[in-house]
């Protein structure tokens, strides 16, 4: 007997077990059994045990030949699609847009170069997924060409979907440092990393109230942050055509150069706060004082100084309590230090310390720690005499805990509560910058030598910080993240510090959500989700062996992770 495939012209083959024998010349057939609604894995087993295979175990027949990590990758590209990201690449499918693509979902999977990416693709679903086939490290530079030609009007369609006529827009600046010599944009500066000695790349990053990206610009590492707002406001004027914004920046970016700037684009408003410097003059001329405090911990205040803006005075006595420690603290240190020298000079009798030998170390040590203006300092030869400048620290604690607010909105249009929230919600801006720079997305060190290069890579983090920003919020009932942060955002006392929700103390006290699980980091998730793979069978052996694609079963983890993501309504 044996199983005979019987071509149908018109429908699918039949599968018949038959019986064969010969009679003289002629082979005589009979059907025994019509086979055709069997599934395939049965006939082949009916096959082998034909050929008389009933000795091998199922363990023989059954192999498992290639595994892949399946499920990070398919939670990235489902919030990357969902959250349209991948129609504002381009709405034709290319090669260029799937490696763009890939390199995006690679970053926020395992941030690596260029050459280890094109390495990468075909360790995890990644490359079957979009259907990269082989790839170089040449195909991922073709790519990054390609998207920074595009990036402008990828940044007009994110600007059209999280953007919006009288919303409030942050921007802030940042910089990494360069590894070589060879990039035009790489100029000493502002080093923000802490990395002395390196040449440095600067960008700014413009996202929505809720601190989702939108648009990037990269400039060379000797560009002050204020220079970079003329070019800021003419992409949201002129590149994503809105009439009426709130541009939020810090009082060292929004400069008084600045802001008569911004003051000639009308239906442009502002959102920063005063330098120290301003401050102390209102306190001098009478305008600012503790008691207007008495009650509330805001007072709204006009100036003749500040004509057509409004002010908003905030004191918050636990950041007045924290400066005033801080501040003794670094005297004490710095007291200690002076005087350890006060005892050297002393000491050096028989060759004594030159007066410019005392002025250097003392230098080094009044400046350490930024106290030089508090201390008075006499040095003659072979004598150093310090004390501290007791009125000038008086000075300066009468404006601990104060902060002033300013903007151009009106209070029919922006109240005052709403402007300390505004201002403040730059720390969301600053949180996208500790993210690319940190662990999770990489964005150092920079190696591309090319100035376009270089653009495209900050770009691709950018556009990767998005995904990652998406996914957070998705994902959020199973991270350490407090689920109700946005909301009490818009409730909460602005001034006071921020108390963290009862359920978000409760996840960091237990490590487990309402249902039993377990409460993560974003990238300890990620790499959870990693265990769910993609495995390739094979049932049987030779020309008969079935081959076919099996996801590992998911654990009550993985599952409620793909439910979030699922539901997540992604704007």
């Amino acid at each position: 007997m044996y199983v005979e495939t019987v071509p149908n012209r018109k429908s699918r083959p039949a599968v018949l077990l038959r019986e064969a024998w010969r009679e003289g010349k002629k082979i005589r057939k009979k059907t025994i059994a019509n086979l055709t609604e069997w599934p395939p894995q049965k006939v082949a087993a009916l096959k082998r045990v034909l050929r008389g295979e009933v000795g091998k175990s199922s363990a023989d027949a059954f192999a498992v030949e290639q595994s892949l990590p399946h499920g990070h990758v398919e939670a990235v590209l489902r919030v990357l699609r969902k959250s349209g990201l991948e129609d504002a690449l381009g709405a034709r499918h290319s090669r260029e847009k799937d490696l763009v693509v890939a390199m995006v979902a690679q970053r926020v999977l395992e941030p690596c170069s260029k050459l280890d990416t094109a390495g990468r693709l075909s360790k995890t679903t990644l490359s079957s997924e979009l259907g990269l086939g082989p790839t170089d490290e040449n195909d991922l530079y073709r790519a990054m060409d390609w998207l920074l030609k595009r990036q402008g009007r990828i940044e007009k369609n994110l600007a059209a979907r999280h953007l919006g006529e009288g919303g409030m827009v942050l921007y802030d600046v940042s910089s990494s440092y360069y590894e070589g010599h060879s990039c035009a944009l790489a100029h000493r500066g502002h080093d923000r990393d802490g990395s002395k000695g390196r040449p440095i790349i600067v960008y700014g990053l413009m996202t929505n109230a809720e601190g989702c990206p939108v648009a990037l610009q990269v400039y060379p590492g000797n560009t002050g942050d204020p220079t970079t707002v003329p070019d800021q406001v003419g992409k949201l004027k002129e590149g994503f055509g809105l009439e009426k914004v709130i541009l939020v920046g810090d009082r060292g970016m929004l400069t008084e150069a600045q802001l008569k700037n911004v003051r000639e684009h009308p239906g442009l408003g502002w959102l920063s706060a005063l330098r120290t410097e301003a401050i102390r003059k209102l306190v001098d001329d009478g305008k600012v004082h503790r008691s207007l405090f008495d009650e509330r911990n805001l007072a709204e205040l006009t100036s003749p100084a500040y004509p057509g803006e409004r002010l908003i005075a905030c004191f918050n006595p636990f950041l007045a309590e924290e400066r005033s420690r801080k501040r003794a603290e670094l005297l004490n240190c710095t007291e200690a230090l002076l005087e350890k020298i006060r005892r050297e000079v002393t000491r050096r009798t028989h060759k004594p310390l030159s007066t410019a030998e005392i002025g250097q170390k003392v230098g080094r040590v009044i400046n350490r720690y930024k106290m030089a203006k508090h201390f008075h300092v006499e040095i003659e030869r072979g004598t150093l005499s310090f004390s501290r400048r007791e009125e000038n620290i008086k000075r300066e604690m009468e404006l601990d805990g104060i902060y002033v607010v300013r903007t151009s909105e009106p209070a029919g249009r922006l109240c005052a509560a709403d402007c300390v929230r505004g201002y403040k919600g730059l720390a969301r801006a600053e949180r996208a910058f500790r993210t690319l720079k940190g662990l999770d997305l990489l964005v150092r060190p920079i190696f591309h030598h090319e100035d376009d290069r270089v653009r495209a890579h900050i770009f691709l983090c950018m556009l990767a910080y998005y995904v990652e920003w998406h996914m957070r919020k998705a994902l959020a009932p199973l991270l350490f993240d407090d689920e109700e942060l946005d909301a009490d955002r818009k409730e909460r006392d602005p001034v006071a510090p921020a108390v963290p929700s009862l359920s978000a103390r409760k996840k960091k006290t237990t490590h487990r959500t309402p249902e039993g699980l377990p409460v993560q980091p974003f990238r300890s998730l990620m790499a959870d989700l990693g265990t769910l793979c993609r495995n390739r069978c094979r049932f049987g052996e030779g020309p008969d062996a079935q081959i076919l694609y099996r996801t590992t079963d998911p654990t009550p983890l993985q599952a409620r992770a793909a439910e979030l993501l699922g539901l997540y309504p992604v704007a």
